[in-house]
């Protein structure tokens, strides 16, 4: 039993890489000795359990610790600093990886080499799905310009904090909650304050028995995963030049751009944030869940990049509704494919709209696995392309969502370091 315990004392993310690698062997061998069936009933379950765990989590963490840290910033002045600051920046950054997107797309041209007789069986597969995403984006549209505020809102915090996708509306009831708490004496809220303290260091033992489950979790996910995919592997051939310029995309702004950005304005070691974000990255990557891996990122981002609580507890949850860059990336490359699959050209008009409603829609984008399917019909319909396009992707679609979740969790992470540092 000694390679047992040498495997718990390996460091998280070299547990995490092995569960994945476990994972993909169990798959493969499912798919060798047709035991598909077994891979589904007995071994997916366990990692849809971890992910449910994670789910669970998410709210009550992002809820205790945004009033936690808007309480501990003891004054309204503060607030506003780091929360301008923080909008700011994750505008900033969103708009580069759609620009980042686009220059791909337009350089690369990836939907002129789609085998086009591969499209109408994707087309078929896929048909209801984007039928349900067509009528949601219609709703949405039909709504009007400032119908965002009714999500921004809630008219009930016990609704929204019964459903993962109201991420935005427990953020705003917990920023509104800690604001008027900030406007109070202090011996007033003296005892809400220890309150919260209690249930934040609650919350984070939890978070301490969810993580020691994780290699099994991940392992028991990229098992279900290989079985999936093992059944129609030519979908990935068939789109496999629109998967690397994706791929490319999402690993410029992992490896170039987030840690040019830390280095620049933090004078972090660049290999120690690459280091650090290693576990929070194959967290994202395997749940496809910003939102499931917050709790994991918040650890790492205080504990290894030394942030403190009173920022990371504010721009991380913040983050994981409004700052979607490897989504925003995506969505880009993704609106031009589909337009260039189908043989429409796209005007400079109609580039400048997509940047702007992908921006715009990026910060009510659910942070759950996805999340990002609605609002990318709506930015297909605003450009004149139709959104039977969605089913040209939707195939391939998981390991890219993957990709881009591990790219949106760094994000908030560089943004909390460059906004502790200021």
């Amino acid at each position: 039993m000694s390679w047992i315990k040498k495997i718990v004392s390996l460091p998280l993310y070299m547990q995490i890489l092995l569960g994945m690698l476990a994972g993909v062997l169990i798959g493969v061998a499912a798919l060798q000795v047709d035991g598909v069936l077994f891979v589904q009933h007995w071994i997916r379950p366990w990692g849809q359990v971890f992910v449910r765990l994670l789910q669970l989590i998410a709210i009550p963490l992002v809820f205790i610790s945004l009033i936690k840290g808007v309480m501990g910033l003891k004054d309204i002045s503060k607030f506003s600093r780091i929360g301008g600051k923080t909008i700011a920046i994750y505008l900033a950054t969103t708009c580069v990886a759609v620009l980042l997107g686009l220059f791909l797309g337009l350089i690369v041209q990836p939907g002129k080499l789609v085998n086009h007789s591969r499209v109408a069986h994707i087309q078929e597969n896929y048909l209801s799905v984007v039928e349900e995403k067509k009528q949601i984006s219609k709703q949405e549209q039909d709504r009007g310009p400032l119908y965002f505020l009714n999500d921004i809102v809630p008219n009930n915090i016990v609704g929204a904090a019964a459903d993962n996708s109201k991420m935005l509306q427990v953020i705003f009831f917990a920023v509104f909650f800690g604001i008027a708490a900030l406007t109070l004496p202090k011996d007033k809220i003296t005892p809400v304050i220890a309150l919260f303290d209690g249930l934040n260091d609650i919350i984070l033992r939890m978070v301490d028995y969810i993580v020691k489950f994780a290699p099994w979790g991940v392992a028991a996910l990229m098992a279900g995963l290989v079985t999936d995919a093992g059944g129609d592997m030519s979908i990935f051939g068939a789109l496999s030049v629109y998967a690397l310029v994706v791929a490319a995309g999402m690993f410029f702004l992992l490896l170039g751009f987030y840690p040019l950005l830390v280095r620049l304005f933090t004078k972090m070691s660049i290999k120690k944030f690459i280091r650090a974000m290693y576990p929070v990255q194959l967290f994202a990557f395997t749940t496809s869940s910003s939102a499931a891996t917050l709790p994991v990122t918040m650890e790492v981002v205080e504990k290894d990049l030394k942030v403190s609580q009173e920022v990371a507890s504010f721009v991380l949850p913040v983050g994981v509704t409004i700052n979607m860059d490897g989504t925003s990336c995506y969505q880009a490359i993704s609106v031009l494919f589909i337009a260039q699959v189908l043989g429409i050209e796209l005007a400079l008009s109609q580039l400048l709209i997509i940047v702007l409603m992908t921006i715009l829609s990026s910060i009510g984008t659910p942070g759950i696995p996805g999340g990002s399917y609605v609002v990318l019909t709506m930015v297909l319909t605003s450009v004149g392309i139709p959104a039977e396009g969605l089913a040209l992707i939707l195939g391939i679609d998981r390991p890219l969502d993957m990709l881009r979740t591990a790219v949106n969790v760094t994000g908030d992470a560089t943004v909390a370091v460059i906004v502790d540092r200021k």
